[in-house]
Parts: structure tokens; sequence; C-alpha cells
């Protein structure tokens, strides 16, 4: 770690606000809640992945005890999005997936609602799904959206394209293509996959919905953003925002799962139909996978040129998005990782084409990394294999190509000195991993007749937050009587430490102990303030700098009161450990508890009156790009990072065992230093996870096939590699709070890379999908490939 600026709080290993609550049991989560009156929801759910419905009879259904609402999609003239607007509440007309919910059922009983759903009898007309990405878009394919140019979106942001599959293309070109390839030496293609995962919350997705009289409605609801669930649902009924109340309480687990909108509409209509009632739906862990949003599936397609002293002149990459049924959020994903689509590099002439694409599979949302965790597995694993073309090092060849401060990225945007540096995040994970190039062929023949053969990779990354242009934060800080201070946010902390930072922020500006920071958990939009979402790493970036602000207004109002009664200019105060005081005489002071209520003189009249700070901050200078060219400034910052990890490989089962992963993030500065550790610990093996086992599998018509722990495995703690080592490079962000700029998703991405450039070291067998299973790492090895699709 390099050095840092020493503070108070800033940059310690201050212990988690919720930490004691969590343990103890009691901090309650929506799954927790039970409302009077409250009724239970649950839905038919589709068998097939793409088909008309031809009829839906509830009679039955009806007839049961305990039932109070049936709903069906016919009775459902609603869509929700996003950025797209394309999704029904229930299917109507067609179902576009198999786990899609077609008619709800809201009685007295879980049991009541499970006898109902099993009598309600739906008549379907089976259609041929189109399940490829790549096959969807050709002119002939079956449109999963007919009238996807009828639908509403974000306009000069997205572009979608009518009678089509593809409901956004993102461009990116910079310089000439055609004359970057003339300039190239050699010139290399590749091709890679990386399936749809799930997200894996501990808590599934949970709402309460009810609707009360006079067009009101209240929700309590598992999401990481209370005002943009408000907003879309405001959009979906036209029920005026001051109408809805958006309650979310502890949240356990998002990685961007529950960002936007998912149960509430439904819980809404089935409240509705019901009389008012409140209705709870409450996802199972199967229909966590096999209904509800996942990461999205990808193709990538690489032509690199390149010339012999290593420099890149040209690339081309066709992007494939398995967006799934619906895109509403998808689009986004394809958009912001196609401005990254890159990597971490230089390159001169670029042409990215990012096509999301629907398909008849359960659709895609945010994940941990929006997207590029997924297309960096293709440039990373694409840069070793190019360094190997032209016989380079591909440590030496990332080290000719990185960007660099006075580089220009592939949107347009100038690399600044204090916009990171991903070339020290590099040399820090060569040293750690003992980098000294790949084996010979000799070496490799020696170590694989032993049964057990070790290798080493290296993958570099970089993340900006995805976000639209108009994107902000606010916060209040209140003082209360002894002097501790309540700080009202409505960023969502669901796990990843948010409110300590903006605790030990507030602590540190104020001057005041960490101990007397509080912060209300229930996020809610009748008294908490407006945050967009919780989402793209920006949460601490955007709420510090709101928390800083609302801070800096408490310390002015402090400072006008005790400027009255100290009798000097406000700018002459020092507020310093819960005191304000004559910057030339100290003894002259007074305490924060004698002024934040208002200050009383001794014969009894009062001046100033409750103090309640305001701050706000807003994304600075972002564009959006130019929907041909990409040209644009969509980054509010970048965070970079290097992975180097050692492996072994038993030959016999192609079983991989992490041996050492070292990790390095230009993180600005430091908040919160065990937090930091935490989350690149987690990330790690998160993205492990992705690299080894993870992996939705369909069969021939669409049918899911793994959507329950029974056949979908993630990793644990027990799968922590035996070591890891996280390094810190530490360069300052202009506009960051305290310097700092985000690292929560960056941790996970190029993990999968790493594996796979090390699995190349180890058995000299190039592999183009992941993840990286024994039954798949086994087969290429009996394979005698060097190059293993099948």
């Amino acid at each position: 770690m390099e050095t840092k600026k020493e503070y108070k709080y800033i940059g310690k290993s201050i212990t988690r606000k919720d930490s004691i609550e969590k343990v103890t049991g009691a901090a309650v989560f929506t799954h927790d809640l039970a409302v009077q009156g409250m009724l239970y929801g649950k839905t038919v759910k589709s068998p097939h992945a793409y088909a008309r419905i031809k009829n839906v009879d509830i009679s039955e259904a009806e007839r049961v005890p305990g039932v109070r609402a049936i709903v069906t999609g016919k009775e459902l003239p609603y869509k929700v999005g996003l950025y797209m607007i394309d999704k029904d509440i229930l299917a109507r007309d067609f179902v576009r997936y198999q786990g899609e919910p077609v008619a709800a059922v809201a009685a007295d009983t879980e049991l009541s609602a499970d006898i109902a759903c099993d009598k309600i009898k739906v008549d379907y007309e089976v259609l041929k799904p189109v399940l490829d990405p790549r096959e969807a878009v050709k002119p002939d394919a079956p449109l999963v959206h007919p009238d996807l140019e009828n639908y509403d979106y974000m306009k000069g942001v997205f572009l979608p394209l009518p009678k089509t599959n593809i409901p956004h293309l993102q461009k990116v070109r910079k310089g000439n293509i055609e004359e970057g390839f003339k300039e190239a030496n050699v010139i290399v293609e590749n091709t890679f996959y990386n399936p749809p995962v799930q997200h894996v919350c501990m808590e599934t997705h949970v709402s309460i919905a009810q609707a009360l009289p006079g067009n009101k409605v209240l929700i309590w609801s598992s999401a990481q953003s209370p005002y943009t669930l408000r907003n879309l649902f405001s959009v979906c009924f036209s029920i005026p925002h001051e109408n809805i109340r958006v309650r979310v309480p502890y949240v356990g687990g998002g990685f961007g799962g529950k960002a936007g909108i998912h149960l509430e509409p439904l819980a809404y209509v089935l409240s509705k139909k019901a009389g008012g009632r409140p209705v709870k739906l409450c996802m199972t862990r199967e229909e966590e996978f096999n209904t509800m949003p996942s990461r999205q599936g990808l193709y990538s397609e690489f032509k690199t040129g390149v010339a012999k002293n290593g420099k890149i002149t040209a690339l081309e990459v066709n992007y494939y998005w398995d967006a799934g049924a619906y895109a509403d959020y998808g689009v986004n994903i394809g958009r912001a990782a196609a401005f990254a689509g890159a990597g971490p590099y230089e390159v001169p002439n670029c042409k990215i084409d990012s096509y999301i694409v629907y398909t008849n599979k359960v659709f895609g949302t945010a994940y941990r990394g929006f997207g590029h965790l997924e297309v960096l597995w293709g440039i990373e694993r694409n840069m070793d294999i190019v360094a190997r073309k032209i016989e380079m090092d591909p440590v030496e060849f990332r080290r000719k190509n990185v960007l660099m401060p006075g580089s220009i990225t592939i949107t347009g945007e100038k690399i600044e000195e204090h916009t990171g540096r991903v070339d020290k995040c590099l040399e820090a994970v060569v040293k750690e991993i003992g980098w000294k190039g790949y084996k010979s062929e000799e070496e490799r023949k020696k170590e694989l007749s032993t049964g057990k053969v070790r290798g080493k990779g290296i993958a570099l990354l970089h993340k900006a937050p995805a976000m639209p242009t108009f994107t902000s934060s606010s916060a209040i800080i209140k003082f209360n009587e002894n002097g501790s201070v309540d700080i009202l946010t409505s960023i969502t902390d669901y796990g990843q430490g948010t409110y300590t930072a903006l605790a030990q922020a507030a602590a540190e500006i104020l001057s005041i102990p960490i101990e007397k920071v509080n912060i209300p958990w229930d996020s809610d939009t009748s008294f908490t303030t407006y945050d967009w979402q919780t989402v793209a790493s920006r949460g601490t970036f955007m709420g510090c700098n709101a928390v800083i602000a609302a801070a800096k207004d408490c310390l002015k109002q402090i400072k006008d009161i005790a400027s009255q009664v100290l009798r000097c200019p406000p700018e002459e105060l020092v507020c310093e450990n819960e005191k304000i005081y004559v910057s030339h005489r100290p003894d002259n002071f007074l305490k924060y508890t004698d002024v934040v209520n208002g200050y009383t003189y001794p014969n009894g009249n009062s001046i100033g009156g409750p103090v309640i700070g305001r701050g706000k901050y807003i994304a600075q200078g972002l564009t959006n790009p130019d929907l041909h060219t990409g040209q644009g400034l969509p980054a509010l910052d970048w965070t970079y990072g290097a992975h180097a990890v050692e492996l072994e490989v038993d030959t016999e089962t192609g079983e991989i065992e992490i041996l050492k992963i070292a990790s390095a993030f230009d993180v600005g500065n430091i908040l919160n230093e065990g937090q930091i550790h935490s989350q690149i610990i987690g990330g790690v093996v998160q993205g492990l996870g992705s690299a080894l086992i993870e992996e939705f599998k369909f069969d021939e018509k669409g049918k899911f096939l793994n959507p329950t722990f029974v056949d979908y495995k993630i990793l644990t703690a027990k799968d922590i590699p035996k070591e890891t080592s996280r390094h810190l490079v530490l360069t300052p962000q202009i506009d960051g709070p305290f310097g700092s700029r985000g690292v929560a998703e960056h941790p996970m991405i190029s993990v999968p890379g790493a594996v796979g450039n090390a699995l190349y070291d180890a058995l000299g067998i190039d592999f183009f999908r992941f993840p990286l299973t024994s039954e798949w790492v086994y087969c290429g090895i009996k394979s005698g490939k060097k190059e293993y699709y099948d």
C-alpha cells in the first residue's frame, strides 16, 4: 500500500455500523415483515420458453377456500422497465421464457395460494424459441417482440432496431479501422463465450404492496433503489409520485439483481383486486433462478491487428449479449460495457458493435461488474493469445499498450494524471506472483507426467460507473440534543458497507466521535432524501460527497451561531473535537451541545435553532456518447485493477485448485481499509465462482435445467484460495471524497481471464468459454487439442 494522508477516521478499519444488528438477528428484513391483514401471493409460471397463450381458466382456482384475488395478464394493460419499457406485469398473449408468470393468486395462506395456482389451467400454442443471440440477430429469426418499435425507451441514449430482436445496438468508432489493419503485421481472430448466471443473494426477492384509498400505495421491498422503484411504479400506473411510499428495510444482498423494479407492480394489482389488503410476494430459491432476472450471457468476436513492436494497431469486436426475454436493464449493460470494450488499453483504431439481443430465456439485468466481467474475459484471454502470436511475453505486451496519462480512450476521453494508474496495478501483481514468463514446452511436458501441473496468469481490468448523466445523491444531517447526528439518505446498504463509510466522512468533517454518527437503516421515500440508485460503484463516491457537503453546511450554521456568542467573524472560528473556538484563543470556546439546537443566553434570550445540514452531489461533466460513434464522456471516474493467479490442475480429473491470487486496485484514497480488503476477498471468490463452476443450462426447447442448488453450485468459504494478497495503489481522484473512488464491483472483474491465462500456462491449451469446470478441462486435456472449443 502506498503512503496516504493521515486522518482521524478516514482510512481506518472502522467496524461496520450494521455488524451488531446482523450477528444478533436484530436486523429486520422484508422477509421478516408481516402486516395486519396481509395476504400471500403466488404465481403460475409457463412451462414453455415461447408460446401463445390461448386461454387461462381460473374457475376452479376461484373456489379454493381462502383465495381473495386472482389476476391474469389480460387484465393488466401495463408495461414496466427502466431504460426499455418492454415487460408485462404478467405475460399477455405470449410467454417469452420458461418460468414467466402468466397468472397470480392472493390468498389467506401460502398453502391456499399454491393450491389455487395448481388449479389454474392455461392453454398454450407452443412456438419454436430462439435461444442463441447470434441466430436471433439474423433477418429471418422469429421476433421475440414483434412490437418493439412501439415500446417507450430513453431517447437519445438507446437505439432499438424495429422488426429485429435488437433493442439496442451500441457502436464505438475511433480512428480508421481499415487503415489500422493495413498497418498490422499480424492479425488474430478469436471468439469467446460466457453463460448467464444467478446473483444468489441470501435474501430472495420479496415485496409487500398495499393499495390504499385515494389512489395511494404503500410498498415494502427488498430493493436497491427506493426512489427509482417509486418513479418506475409511477410511470407504470400513472400514479403521482407523492401518492407512492416506498420503504426499504435491511436488504439481504443485491449484486445488481434488486435494482430497478420487480415484484412490486404484481403485489399492488393483487392488493387492489383484494380490496386493499396488503399482499406479500416472496420468491422461492427456484423462482429466484427460473423467474427473476440473471446476469446476461455473452458471445465475443475479436479481430486484433498488432505491429511487430507489440503495439496494437486495430481492434474490431462484435459483442452479442443474450438479454433474454426482456431488456429493460440489459440495454444499458451492453452500452456501458461497449465503452470499456477494448479494455484498459490505448487502441488507435477501434470498431465495436455491441448487440443487445432478445432470446427466449430468463431475462438479464444488472450484476456486479455490469457487463465488465463478461467483456474482459474475452479481452484478457485475447491479449494473451495475441502476445503469443507475436512471440512476446504477455506482461510486456500489456505494458506496451496500457492506458497512461495522456492516452485517449476509445470514446475520446483523455486520461489525466489523477485518472488512475493501471500500470502500477500490473507491476504490483507481477511482482507478487513471481511472473517469469510462460513455461517452455519441455517444462510443461515434464510436469504433465506427474499428474499435477501448475500455471500462472495475469489479467487487467477497468470500470467506470454506468449511469445516466443526471445521476445525483443527497443527504441530510440533523443534530440531536447530545451532539450526536443522524444521517438521512436513500442509498441502500445491502452488505457493501456504504453506511459505515458515510459515517466516517461525517465524523471526519464534523470532528465528532464516530460513535455519535447514526444512520437509520430504513430508507423511506416519505422521509429519507433522494438518491438515484445504489448501483455502479457510485454509492460511496456520490453519497460521501453529499454527506461531506451536508456536514460542511452544518459547520457553517454552527459557526454562524457561535460567531454571535463569541463575538468574532465566522471565518476565525475552528470546529474541533465537538467544540467551537476562536482560532487564536482555544480556551474561548463553546461545546457543540451549546449551539446545535439553538444557543440560550443567561438571560433567556435564544438565537439560532436546530442545526440541519443539507448536501447534494450530481455527476459532473458527463455527456451522452454519440449513438453511432460512441464518442463522448460516459465515465464519472475509472477504477483500474489487476489480478495474478497461480493454480494447479489435476490432469486425471481436470480439477483446478487456486493456490494464490494477487489483486491490485487504484482506489484513489482509502476510506475504510478493512472494508476494502473484505470487498476484494468477496469479489475475488465471486469471480472464481463464475470462472470455475457457475452456469445456467438450457435444453434445446429453452427449458432451464438447473434452477436449484442441487445442480447449480456456488463457492463457499472453504473455496477461498490458499493465499490471497491485496495491493492498493493511491492516485487521488480530484473529485472523489477524500480522493477516493469506488472499488465494490471491480474485484470480481477479470478473475476468469486470469484463471484462463494461468490454465494455458499449466496445460498449453487455450479455452474459449467459462466456467472452466473439471469436466470441461478434463475433456480439453483428453482432446489433445491446443485450442478447445467443444
